[in-house]
């Protein structure tokens, strides 16, 4: 009786982990966008569990930020206001700058490989207007300096906001394409250096001219706009 109490109790646990992974790499993909209603329902008929999981994956997705319960109508992603982006984006840069400064003190020959890889791969995906093979490689090229400056508690930080950051991020990348891409090639040059200075100052800026593609996007209406070729970007 004890172990089947047991499994009881780590069933919906887990059921609840799946539905959140789902919902979450939804809101990272662009599947679900900000403003788009959970349907518990029909995401519960999909992954083959009941709705107790979907709530509970949706709570915890709300106090992460990425989801809000609106009375009487239910779960919605959370709509970005521009002041949101614009306070995630300043603490981000500030953040980045630290890792950038501390990863080009001890960063490995292998790992400037890895990171020259991925840009060789951005710059491929740019210059065929691939525009999700492009997003994907510019989350994981953050990730992996935030990973490769080995700060626990910066990774931990940074986690949280870059998953706010998919909520409008894709904003950013729809417009100047090909300055994003340079961006990425100047960082890597500055942690090729091991210039702790430059490395962290070109991250930051690289954030920050982030938040103003983002806002200009925004402000243009083309979140939807899909970037052009790298050779014929408009910068």
């Amino acid at each position: 009786m004890q172990a089947k109490a047991k499994l009881r109790l780590v069933k919906p646990r887990s059921l609840a982990s799946v539905a959140q992974e789902e919902i979450e790499q939804r809101i990272v993909s662009g599947v679900l966008r900000p403003g788009a209603r959970i349907n518990e329902n029909s995401l519960a008929a999909e992954l083959g569990i009941s709705r107790g999981p979907i709530r509970e994956a949706c709570r915890a997705l709300a106090e992460m930020g990425l989801l809000q319960f609106i009375v009487n109508r239910g779960c919605f992603v959370r709509e970005v206001t521009e002041k949101d982006a614009i306070d995630v984006y300043d603490l981000r840069a500030s953040l980045m700058r630290l890792a950038g400064e501390t990863l080009a003190l001890r960063i490995t020959d292998d790992q400037i490989d890895v990171l020259s890889e991925m840009v060789e791969r951005m710059t491929n995906a740019a210059a065929k207007a691939d525009f999700e093979s492009y997003y994907e490689l510019n989350r994981e090229f953050h990730d992996r300096i935030i990973e490769f400056a080995d700060n626990t508690r910066l990774r931990s930080i940074c986690d949280g906001l870059s998953k706010e950051l998919h909520l409008y991020r894709r904003q950013s990348l729809s417009v100047g394409f090909a300055e994003s891409d340079r961006e990425h090639r100047q960082i890597l040059a500055a942690l090729v250096a091991r210039d702790p200075e430059r490395a962290g100052g070109a991250l930051a800026a690289h954030i920050q001219k982030g938040k103003t593609r983002f806002l200009t996007a925004t402000a243009k209406g083309e979140s939807e706009a899909k970037p052009e070729a790298i050779t014929g970007a408009k910068l």
